[in-house]
């Protein structure tokens, strides 16, 4: 678990692709909470290596 984790997104603001929203300081893991399944198809699995920025985690369906 990370110590400090530095966080600069808000609710309900918008992420590009590439951005930094956060970082983790003298850590290496941390938990991103996503809305229920129907509406995430998720790119990763438990266990696979991501890098920030280029990795696509998950991608949220459009609003109906």
């Amino acid at each position: 678990m990370a110590r400090r984790i530095v966080c600069g997104a808000h609710i309900g603001g918008r992420a590009k692709r590439g951005a930094r929203f956060g970082m983790i300081k003298f850590g290496s893991t941390t938990e991103l909470i996503l809305p229920r399944p129907a509406d995430v198809t998720s790119h990763v699995a438990v266990g696979d290596r991501v890098t920030g920025g280029v990795t696509i985690l998950a991608t949220l369906a459009a609003p109906r």
